[in-house]
Parts: C-alpha cells; structure tokens; sequence
C-alpha cells in the first residue's frame, strides 16, 4: 500500500491480494485522513486477487471514511476482484456493472450482506 496526498484528496494504491490479511492495511489508509481532507480514492489496478472477506473490509473501510465526512472512490477494478463483487452481488458475467454501483450506499449494504453470508459459509465448512 502506498499514499500520496494531492489537495485534498488521498490516493491510497493497493496491490497483491485483497482477503482477511488486509483489514491492518486498510486501517493504515484511514490512519493517514487529516481533518482537510474531503475524498479518499483507493486505487485496485494492483489488486489481482479478493475473496469475501477482502471484499467485506474493502466495504467496512467505505463506510468508516464516510462516517468521517469523506467522499470515498475505488478505481482501477481488475477483473477477478470485479468477478467477486458481481458473483456476491448477483450480477454475474461479462461486463457486469458491479463496481459502477459500488458507490451507491444501498447496493453496498446488499453486497455487504451477501458477502458476509458467504464469508461464513465458507468459514464454517
């Protein structure tokens, strides 16, 4: 993970996998908010891999920096993570509009839902 600050917006870069190891990380990008701050944009172009549970501390993370009054935008979705997020969502294949709806707080909650629903299964089996 890497930050840059560019006015006031915080550019977090991710890279490698994106699952349960990732919550301290994702902390870190919230431990570098200042109070001028006003976007936070995770940036997934190096992310080639998430599971359930990266994909539940991706949506904790958003809705934490939201509670702070922070604009939050996730870019760069590769296509395995974008495979996830569209499978738990229920909106698989080709070309799913999945990462486009992410920033809208209803479908978040519907993924949040379902991916913890898969997170325990997977857990318990």
């Amino acid at each position: 993970m890497n930050a840059q600050r560019c006015g006031n917006t915080v550019l977090i870069g991710t890279s490698g996998e994106l699952d349960t190891a990732a919550a301290p990380v994702l902390q870190q990008a919230l431990d570098r908010v200042t109070a001028d701050d006003r976007v936070l944009m995770i940036d997934l172009h190096g992310v080639a891999f998430m599971d359930s549970a990266g994909l539940l501390h991706l949506l904790d993370l958003h809705r934490r920096a939201e509670c702070l009054g922070l604009r939050v935008l996730v870019v760069g979705w590769q296509p395995q993570p974008q495979q996830v997020m569209a499978r738990v969502a229920g909106m698989p294949g080709p070309g799913s509009p999945a990462s486009e709806r992410y920033a809208l707080a209803g479908f978040r909650r519907l993924i949040e839902d379902r991916a913890q629903r898969e997170s325990d299964l997977t857990q318990y089996s």
